[in-house]
C-alpha cells in the first residue's frame, strides 16, 4: 500500500481454521511469498472491523461458513526483495461447516488439512506466526 509519495505498511488479516487438531492451509500463487503455504486472509477493507474482514477473507477462499472467532496473534512481514512490508491480526477458529474448497483458482490452487507436526514447506512468515502461536 502506498500513498504518493509515503510508504505505509498494508493492513492485513488471517484466520487459523483447526479441525480435529489440523489447520487448513492454502498455496499461494501470488506475491507476497508465491508458492508458500499459508491460511486464509487478505486486507482489511476501509472501514471493516478487523475480525470481520478475517471471517470475510476465509470465507471468500474457502467456501466455509464461519462462526466464533479469537484473536491469536500479530504478524509482521517484511519482504524486502518483493517490496512487501504487512501488519496482520490473525484470529483462530474450529467453528465453522461445509468442506473447504478452491474457490479462487488463479490465486490459491491446492488446499489441505496439516498437523501441526506435518507441516508442508515452504510455510508464508504469516503463517509460520500462526503456527506459532498456536504451539504455545
Amino acid at each position: 500500500m502506498s500513498i504518493p509519495g509515503i510508504d505505509v505498511p498494508g493492513l492485513g488479516c488471517g484466520l487459523a481454521i483447526l479441525r480435529e487438531g489440523k489447520l487448513l492451509l492454502y498455496r499461494r500463487l501470488r506475491a507476497p511469498e508465491a508458492g508458500a503455504w499459508n491460511i486464509v486472509g487478505g486486507k482489511i477493507d476501509h472501514m471493516e472491523r478487523a475480525v470481520d474482514s478475517a471471517r470475510r477473507e476465509a470465507e471468500e477462499e474457502s467456501g466455509l461458513t464461519i462462526g466464533a472467532v479469537d484473536f491469536l496473534c500479530i504478524s509482521e512481514q517484511i519482504i524486502a526483495d518483493e517490496r512487501q512490508h504487512w501488519l496482520s491480526l490473525i484470529y483462530v477458529t474450529e467453528d465453522f461447516s461445509g468442506e473447504p474448497r478452491v474457490m479462487e483458482p488463479e490465486k490459491l490452487p491446492e488446499f489441505g488439512w496439516f498437523s501441526l507436526d506435518a507441516l508442508p514447506a515452504p510455510l508464508s512468515r504469516f503463517a509460520a506466526d500462526a503456527v506459532k502461536a498456536l504451539r504455545k
